[in-house]
């Protein structure tokens, strides 16, 4: 994640805003495993100081990349966060709003303008994604036919809804329901989430709230997750829609609460000694599980310090090396990535293909299990010394 809390600590309500702005902006590229260039973030720290107005900004960024004559695949992904990102700091520094079918779309169509040529588009095609949180299951979309009458549906019962009859935590269920709802629809075929975040944003702008959307920036990949985790049903293996965990983030957006956003705690079907974490999600566990240890546990080196450079996140082999103090990516995909993926500690991002421009690795739930004995092991013994 950017940093730009100078700028928004600061007393300057310009230099504030244009900084909340990008740092929403480019954080919200990472729930497609998307990072924006260094000219980006020096580009957007001109902006802040009011060095270069928002449109000289475009320019810039645009002739840096047809500066480029050749492209590598980090170039095209670098490309789309940079040119999303300053659409939407465009688009959240203006007060403007639309609670409508067109509204939704228009913010999809600016965001991603020049970078999808279907933006602003519905989608007229069914989909489906593999998604990591649900072991490679995916959520059921609305079909293409339905879609912008079930838009339209939502946003009519939200206008209908009295605000007025509920308390805080009427508040905070009700907006997490129709926030999933909307998303569940997935009206275009790339970048819902993106457009479901600013399309929330702007609309409790409209209904007065002055929120740090900075939560959005921190923990987009999370908002993406429980939102996943809010729309899947799978009734034969016991799972239930369950909004819980967007709700543990509204609280946290709304009501100024602190509650643990840990992405773990959302995979279905999860080891039980997490699972006793993710049921209260802000306490600090204080023994360690044994539970799983026997199967768990590895000497494996490599495998241990790929898992603690992992982690919560979501990384690609070039952002692991330098955290593993490796530089020979063949010798490290032989003997750390690849045995970890093989004793199903790590997964790939994108498991049907290997290949993929964006790939990243990321912990199964053993992966994340074996993280958590790891450091109690850590933690108990630093207080044995």
């Amino acid at each position: 994640m950017t940093d730009f809390d100078e700028y928004i600590r600061q007393g300057d309500p310009d230099r504030r805003e244009k900084g909340a702005a990008w740092q929403v902006a480019i954080g919200l590229q990472a729930v497609d495993g998307l990072k924006p260039s260094a000219y980006l973030i020096e580009t957007a720290r001109k902006d802040i100081e009011g060095e270069i107005t928002i449109d000289e900004a475009e320019q810039l960024i645009k002739s840096y990349y047809q500066s480029k004559t050749l492209r590598t695949p980090e170039d095209e992904q670098s490309h789309e966060a940079d040119k999303a990102s300053l659409n939407i700091r465009r688009i959240l520094s203006e007060n403007t709003f639309a609670f409508s079918l067109v509204g939704l779309t228009s913010i999809h169509r600016r965001i991603f303008d020049g970078i999808y040529k279907f933006a602003g588009r519905i989608r007229d095609y069914n989909i489906t994604k593999k998604e990591w949180v649900l072991r490679g299951d995916t959520v059921l979309y609305v079909s293409a036919p339905d879609i912008k009458s079930a838009v339209e549906y939502d946003l009519e019962q939200e206008r209908q809804f009295d605000y007025s009859k509920v308390d805080r935590n009427g508040f905070v269920r009700h907006i997490s329901k129709f926030v999933s709802d909307l998303w569940q629809i997935h009206p275009f075929g790339e970048g819902n989430t993106r457009t479901t975040a600013v399309f929330s944003i702007q609309y409790l702008r409209s209904m007065g709230f002055n929120i740090d959307n900075t939560l959005f920036a921190d923990n987009s990949w999370y908002f993406r997750n429980a939102l996943v985790r809010a729309n899947y049903q799978n009734v034969q293996k016991g799972i239930m829609r369950n909004t819980e965990y967007l709700e543990l983030f509204f609280r946290n957006l709304l009501l100024g609460e602190n509650n643990e956003l840990r992405n773990r705690y959302l995979l279905v079907n999860l080891p039980a000694e997490l699972q006793i974490q993710a049921d209260t999600p802000t306490s600090t566990p204080t023994s360690t599980p044994t539970s799983s240890q026997d199967i768990l546990m590895t000497d494996n080196v490599n495998i241990i310090r790929l898992i603690r450079a992992i982690a919560d996140k979501r990384l690609s082999i070039r952002e692991i090396l330098p955290i593993v103090g490796l530089k020979d990516r063949e010798n490290f995909i032989e003997y750390s990535l690849n045995p970890a993926i093989r004793d199903g500690f790590v997964a790939m991002l994108y498991p049907d293909k290997p290949r993929h421009p964006r790939q990243k690795y990321i912990l199964t739930p053993k992966g994340f299990a074996l993280l958590n004995e790891i450091g109690h092991a850590s933690s108990n013994e630093n207080q044995g010394k």
